[in-house]
């Protein structure tokens, strides 16, 4: 649209151009007024200033006095237009865009809320992009010619996610997650102080630069703080000292189809009332499914490693789930998960 605008002032511009050198040469050629006198006359007649002539005009002055007139009228008209039509039209395309992404966002629930939208919270889009999660985008900038955002289950807005107001409109109070991966860690902690106020029920994950910052963040609200730099360089020492235990791990969470991995993260929720409180033993997923269960969360956040068969299900515990792509599918035709 930009360049389009663009070109039709161009136009609008060579046409002034082109009628004040046919007005110059008519006055020069058809009164023998001298060049600046044709050109002050050509100029005081297109802008319609109201000057008298240099020298009474014969007949055909007085027609191309008519015919400069009404020629920069319409000149003037469609270089008026086009401006209109770009400054309104672009404001206005741009307002229906926001209010109808305004509207799709106050109408979604349990959805993630991701604050800062550059090589961090970018991986964290397309993470959350291959299990159809919904996510809300807040960054200063929209950023142009990203497919991230064009998918259907993630919704940009422009603004200062520090701002109580954008997270609001962001529709925070009914998000499940934040995540903060802003440039500085006084931006984290203040969206994370301000998120927590707004949803004592958010789960919320930082970012941060350093241990002090990170402690703050701590007391703030923020249930996982991430530090890039040390994960960073603990999976390089990793690959040093166990190169082949952390490419297993790497490949149990590749999602080679798009969407499915090896690994589920199944709560006590989202399983099916007749399962709900049944030992491991009980649930027999091994057989029903190929699925084995390596992990159980319990509710008070504590993680036990290959749990007994005896191990009972209660409520606000989890359980993780190891199998091929095809045996997850199962698992979750099996807990109606899909």
């Amino acid at each position: 649209m930009i360049k389009h605008f663009r070109n039709e002032l161009i136009l609008a511009a060579l046409l002034f151009l082109l009628l004040l050198s046919a007005g110059t040469l008519g006055f020069h050629y058809s009164q023998n007024y001298p060049w600046i006198d044709a050109l002050y006359m050509t100029v005081i007649t297109v802008t319609t200033v109201g000057f008298g002539e240099v020298h009474p005009l014969n007949a055909h002055g007085k027609l191309l006095t008519i015919f400069l007139i009404l020629t920069s009228i319409i000149i003037y008209a469609y270089a008026i237009t086009i401006i209109t039509e770009y400054v309104v039209g672009e404001n206005i395309f741009k307002k229906l865009i926001e209010k109808r992404m305004e509207n799709k966002i106050k109408k979604l629930q349990n959805h993630v809320v991701i604050a800062g939208y550059g090589r961090t919270g970018k991986q964290a889009v397309n993470k959350l992009k291959n299990y159809n999660r919904k996510v809300v985008v807040i960054d200063m900038k929209k950023p142009e010619n990203d497919k991230l955002i064009d998918y259907e289950n993630v919704y940009f807005m422009e603004g200062d996610a520090t701002k109580d107001e954008i997270l609001l409109k962001a529709c925070i109070k009914h998000a499940n997650t934040l995540i903060t991966t802003l440039h500085t860690d006084a931006d984290n902690l203040f969206v994370v102080l301000s998120s927590r106020q707004l949803n004592p029920q958010l789960k919320i994950v930082s970012r941060a630069a350093n241990d002090k910052t990170a402690g703050k963040m701590k007391l703030a609200g923020a249930d996982r703080i991430i530090m890039p730099e040390v994960i960073g360089g603990e999976f390089m020492a990793s690959l040093v000292v166990t190169p082949d235990l952390v490419e297993f791990l790497n490949a149990l969470s590749m999602e080679d189809t798009g969407h499915k991995t090896n690994l589920e993260e199944i709560h006590f929720s989202d399983l099916p009332p007749e399962y709900q409180g049944k030992t491991i033993a009980a649930l027999d997923l091994r057989r029903k499914t190929g699925c084995t269960i390596i992990g159980y969360k319990t509710a008070d956040n504590k993680y036990i490693i290959n749990p007994s068969a005896e191990t009972k299900l209660e409520k606000g515990s989890a359980i993780i789930v190891l199998g091929q792509p095809e045996q997850i599918e199962k698992l979750n035709r099996l807990f109606h998960l899909e």
